[in-house]
C-alpha cells in the first residue's frame, strides 16, 4: 500500500485496502483477548477470599468466554475457498406464486446479511415472477470470507406459511433454492473457446436510469458444451454486462473442473437437488407455530422475523461447527 503507483488500478487498490482494514481488526481482537486474559491473571492472583474479586472474576470470564467464542468461529473459516468473494444465486422450486414470493424473502434475507456484514452486494440479474416475487436472481458479493460464511446456504429452503395468495387462508408450503459459488480472480486452468459461446445482447428489464431499458446493454452468454446460461443486466455498458456474465460463467466452469472429485464438489456448492419436498436444507415455519430449523445440524430458533431480517450468524456457526466435526449448542445440551 505504501507504493507510489499503488492506487493507479483502483480496483485492487480498493480490495486490498479492504482486506488490510479486515486483518488489523482480526489481529486487534486477539490482541485485546491476550490483554483481557493477562488482567484476569493478574486479578486471580490477588482474589484471596474477597467476594468482591471473585464475582469480578466471574463476570470478566464470561465476557471472555464470548469474545473467544467469537474468535474460534474464525477459526473454523479455514476451507480452500473461505476468503473468497462470493456469488449467489436464488431460484424458486414448486409453489407457483408463493415459491417465487419466499424466493424474494431469501433473496432479501441475504442481502440483508451481507449489508449488516459491510459488504458489497451487486444484483446482476433477476427475472421477476409474473404476479409477485422473482423467478431467480444472481448476486456478486465482496467482502472478507464471503463465501465461507455464505456457502452455509447452498441447498434447498423450505416455507410453510398462510398464504396472502390464497383466499381460502390455507397453510401453502414453498420451496426454494439456493446456490453459491465463490468468486475466482484469475482462472486459467480451462479456457473457454469463443467458439463455444452464444452470446444473445437483450433491452434491459433492470432499474431505470440513463441508457438503461434504452440500449441493448443486457447480455446472456450460454456455453454450448454444457448448457450453462448466465445473464447481467445490472451495468449501464454492454461490455460491462458481458465481463461480469463471464466472470460469472468461469466460476461456474472452474466449480465443475474442480467437481471432478466429488467430495470437493459438494463442498463448494452442496450437491445440486430439486427445490421440492424432501430436500431442504432448512424449514421456515411461520403458521401454527413460529420455528426456524437447520436440518443438517439442528441449530434451530422461535423468532424467524430475525432470521429473515438476515440475522445467520447461529446457523452459520452450526454449519461450520457441523462440518468441522465439533459439537455446536444444540448437540452440547
Amino acid at each position: 500500500m505504501a507504493q507510489v503507483d499503488f492506487w493507479d488500478d483502483q480496483e485492487n487498490a480498493r480490495r486490498v485496502s479492504q482486506d488490510a482494514e479486515a486483518l488489523r481488526k482480526e489481529v486487534g481482537e486477539w490482541q485485546q483477548l491476550k490483554a483481557n486474559l493477562d488482567d484476569l491473571g493478574h486479578l486471580a492472583t490477588d482474589v484471596g477470599e474477597d467476594a468482591k474479586l471473585t464475582k469480578e472474576i466471574t463476570e470478566q470470564f464470561a465476557q471472555l468466554k464470548v469474545q473467544y467464542d467469537g474468535l474460534e468461529f474464525q477459526v473454523l473459516l479455514a476451507g480452500k475457498y473461505d476468503d473468497k468473494d462470493a456469488i449467489f444465486a436464488v431460484h424458486a422450486g414448486t409453489g407457483g406464486t408463493d415459491a417465487q414470493d419466499w424466493a424474494e424473502m431469501l433473496l432479501r434475507m441475504l442481502l440483508r446479511f451481507c449489508e449488516k456484514r459491510g459488504w458489497s452486494a451487486q444484483v446482476v440479474d433477476e427475472s421477476k415472477g409474473q404476479e409477485a416475487g422473482i423467478k431467480s436472481a444472481t448476486v456478486l458479493v465482496r467482502g472478507r470470507w464471503a463465501y465461507g460464511y455464505l456457502k452455509s446456504e447452498a441447498g434447498v429452503h423450505r416455507l410453510v406459511r398462510i398464504s396472502p395468495y390464497d383466499a381460502e387462508k390455507m397453510r401453502h408450503t414453498s420451496f426454494a433454492l439456493v446456490e453459491i459459488l465463490p468468486e475466482f480472480e484469475d482462472v486459467t486452468e480451462q479456457p473457454i473457446d469463443e467458439k463455444d459461446l452464444r452470446v444473445d445482447t437483450f433491452l434491459s428489464s433492470g432499474h431505470g436510469g440513463q441508457s438503461v431499458q434504452t440500449t441493448y446493454s443486457a447480455v446472456r452468454i450460454v456455453h454450448i458444451p454444457t448448457g450453462i446460461t448466465v445473464s447481467c443486466q445490472n451495468e449501464r455498458s454492454q461490455k460491462q454486462n458481458r465481463e461480469t456474465a463471464m466472470k460469472i460463467l468461469r466460476a461456474k466452469l472452474h466449480q465443475i473442473n474442480v467437481g471432478k472429485q466429488q467430495d470437493e464438489k459438494q463442498a463448494l456448492r452442496g450437491a445440486y437437488s430439486e427445490a421440492a419436498w424432501g430436500n431442504q436444507i432448512r424449514s421456515y415455519v411461520l403458521q401454527p407455530y413460529q420455528l426456524v430449523k437447520d436440518h443438517r445440524t439442528g441449530v434451530e430458533t422461535t423468532d424467524p422475523d430475525t432470521v429473515l431480517n438476515g440475522e445467520l450468524m447461529p446457523f452459520m456457526e452450526g454449519y461450520l461447527r457441523w462440518q468441522a466435526g465439533k459439537p455446536n449448542e444444540k448437540e452440547k445440551q
